[in-house]
């Protein structure tokens, strides 16, 4: 039997209602913040990751399943959504149109990574990304936009802050950060080795254990932040807390692309395990220039919707609709026929076989209808159907044309 690759799972029945249900709850609270879809290709030029989400990256480095087509080009799979954005913006000529343009999109996702909960090769994001406003109001918009939607899906959430600074102080900081770095590469792993010679900052995102505890002690770019930074990001904590969203400050956080700068956050949840980011995201101000576009300011998210799937709450599910079903095998093609009118205004399903009442009320139930309209050779012979309300436990014969 062939089955489906690891790390790539198939969505069916109940999850593809929480699928269905978070899409749709996300893409309403997107368009009232006034943010408009957009839908970009799964295949990318591999290029356009290399520079945008950085060499450094583990994507880039260890995870992107890329491959030469037969025309020869350099693709891959997209890692992740605000790349194959940014190129979009550009290549449509919008970073020269001038204003604010806001994006939202949602769609397939792939690393070659260990499979685990809520980490698959193939997986979901809702991301969303605004061009043109270079305010500090709007970081603040996307984490409240970020937190409406978990509040929304009934998740309880923690939001992390930090601030990565700019062309102004990342520099220095850099300096001093690879000094710290240099009285302790004996004893950091291979990685942030590596990481030290490409993007220093990265090292602060290392997940191995004994790494961290090093890092606690690494200088904090928290503390070197230039004044337009520094003014930045207390505007953003009093915007906060202004509108009672609680926040803690975490000093690493850095996330996991090379084009952060300034606002960086996530939303993490204590009851997912260890891989506890939701949701994340922040300012990337130079990605527009670095893929060859007019410099734009730009701050966006996204959202790992498998990682979302069993937190959240789902609304109580109602009856809707009518099933349909014959106790006679003459009725059957007049049960089909009443099924497909009612589909023109209702929800309505049907069974093709002739069976008795109590089987039929199974099939109504299965199917979460409303209404169970039978009919059997009495109602055949006098034109009637019989109904019975699921929701109000009441029934009764009602000639068809009332249906």
């Amino acid at each position: 039997m062939v089955k489906s690759l690891r790390g790539m799972n198939d969505i069916l029945s109940e999850d593809y209602e929480r699928f269905t249900y978070f899409i749709n709850l996300a893409t309403d609270i997107a368009q009232k913040y006034g943010f408009h879809f957009i839908e970009t290709p799964l295949l990318e030029e591999t290029l356009l990751f290399k520079r945008s989400v950085g060499e450094s990256s583990d994507i880039v480095g260890k995870e992107m399943y890329q491959f030469i087509d037969k025309g020869e080009n350099d693709v891959c799979l997209r890692p992740e959504g605000t790349a194959g954005v940014v190129r979009a913006f550009i290549q449509k000529k919008l970073d020269k149109a001038g204003g604010t343009h806001r994006f939202f999109y949602h769609g397939s996702m792939f690393r070659y990574e260990r499979p685990q909960k809520g980490r698959l090769r193939q997986f979901h994001q809702f991301g969303v990304e605004s061009f043109g406003q270079a305010s500090v109001y709007e970081d603040a918009t996307m984490i409240m936009m970020v937190a409406d939607i978990l509040k929304a899906c009934g998740i309880g959430y923690r939001l992390q802050l930090n601030s990565l600074g700019d062309s102004n102080c990342m520099p220095q900081y850099r300096d001093s950060l690879v000094s710290f770095i240099e009285s302790v590469e004996e004893e950091i792993c291979e990685d942030c080795k590596r990481r030290k010679e490409t993007n220093p900052i990265r090292v602060l995102d290392c997940k191995n254990e004994k790494c961290q505890s090093l890092y606690e002690n690494a200088p904090k770019l928290i503390n070197a932040l230039c004044d337009g930074c520094q003014s930045d990001f207390d505007k953003l904590k009093s915007i906060l807390d202004a509108n009672e969203i609680a926040y803690e400050i975490d000093t690493n956080l850095v996330r996991g692309l090379d084009y952060y700068s300034k606002t960086a956050f996530e939303f993490v949840s204590d009851n997912i395990g260890s891989q506890s980011a939701i949701a994340g995201g922040g300012r990337y101000d130079r990605l527009v220039e670095f893929l060859d576009g007019r410099p734009t300011p730009a701050v966006g998210f996204a959202m790992g919707i498998e990682r979302l799937m069993e937190l959240i709450v789902m609304p109580e599910k109602k009856r809707e609709g009518y099933y349909l079903g014959a106790m006679d095998d003459d009725a059957v093609d007049l049960i089909l026929n009443l099924t497909q009118k009612k589909r023109a205004t209702d929800k309505a399903t049907c069974d093709y076989k002739a069976k008795n009442l109590k089987n039929h009320l199974k099939g109504a139930d299965r199917a979460n209808a409303r209404y169970c309209c039978v009919i059997g050779s009495n109602e055949l012979e006098n034109g009637t159907i019989w109904v019975k309300d699921l929701a109000e436990k009441s029934e009764r014969t009602i000639p068809l044309k009332e249906l």
